[in-house]
C-alpha cells in the first residue's frame, strides 16, 4: 500500500490567533485522532497534496517530535471561496481497532456486452468498509469480463471475509446498458431466447436508472 510520510510540529496553541498565524506562515493545522489523546500538529499545506489531491487510498506517515503516527485521512476543511486547505483531521490506526474508510474500485476484464455494442455504467467509484488496519488495501478488484447486456454488479455480490462493506446490498456497482442506435449480439444479452425486444430494453432501461 502506497504510504505517504510527513513531517510535522506539535502545537501548542490551538485557538484563532494560532491557527491565523500558521497559515499566513504557508502551514495547515491538523489533528490526530485515534490513539490514547489527540495530536495537535502543522505541517506546510504543500505536504499534504498527494494525499488529499488523489482518488487511490492511501496512508499517511506523520512524524512528530520523535514519534511517527500511522494514520488515514478522516475530514478536510476548505476555505469556501479560495479552496485553500484550512484544517485536516487524521485517524490513528490502531492494530487491534477496525476502522471506516473509502477504498476504491478497480474494474477489471472486458465485458462481453461491452464488446456486443452495449455501454458500460460505473454507478459507484469506491465501497465504504469496515476493517482491521492490517486488511486495509489500495483497491477492490472486480471483474467484468462476464457482465452481459442488461446485467449489473451489484453491492451483495463482492464478497470479502476481511472486511465489512457498509454500503447498502442492493445498489449497482456497475452495469451494461444498450447502446441506442447500435445491434446488439443477442447472445451477449441478459435475456431469454423467447423474449420480446421491448422486454429486453426496458430491462436495460431500469439498469440506467
Amino acid at each position: 500500500m502506497n504510504t505517504i510520510t510527513i513531517e510535522g510540529q506539535l502545537r501548542s496553541e490551538t485557538g484563532k490567533k494560532a491557527t491565523r498565524q500558521l497559515r499566513s506562515e504557508g502551514k495547515t493545522p491538523g489533528v490526530i485522532y485515534g490513539g490514547p489523546k489527540e495530536i495537535n500538529f502543522s505541517a506546510p499545506v504543500l505536504a499534504f497534496k498527494d494525499l488529499i489531491y488523489t482518488s487511490k487510498f492511501q496512508v499517511a506517515e506523520i512524524k512528530v517530535g520523535d514519534k511517527t503516527y500511522k494514520c488515514v485521512l478522516k475530514d478536510l476543511q476548505f476555505h469556501p471561496v479560495t479552496d485553500e486547505l484550512l484544517h485536516i483531521d487524521l485517524l490513528e490506526l490502531v492494530d487491534d481497532r477496525k476502522v471506516i474508510v473509502s477504498i476504491p474500485l478497480k474494474f477489471v476484464g472486458q465485458s462481453v456486452g461491452v464488446k456486443a455494442g452495449g455501454k458500460l455504467r460505473k454507478k459507484l467509484k469506491s465501497l465504504k468498509i469496515k476493517s482491521l488496519p492490517k486488511d486495509l488495501k489500495e483497491s477492490i478488484t472486480i471483474d467484468i469480463t462476464k457482465l452481459k447486456i442488461g446485467e449489473s454488479i451489484r453491492v451483495e455480490e463482492i464478497k470479502g471475509n476481511e472486511f465489512e462493506i457498509l454500503n447498502s446490498p442492493r445498489i449497482p456497482i456497475v452495469a451494461v446498458a444498450v447502446s441506442r442506435n447500435i445491434t446488439v449480439d443477442e447472445e451477449a444479452m441478459d435475456v431469454d431466447d423467447g423474449g420480446e425486444e421491448g422486454d429486453t430494453e426496458g430491462e436495460a432501461e431500469k439498469e440506467k436508472e
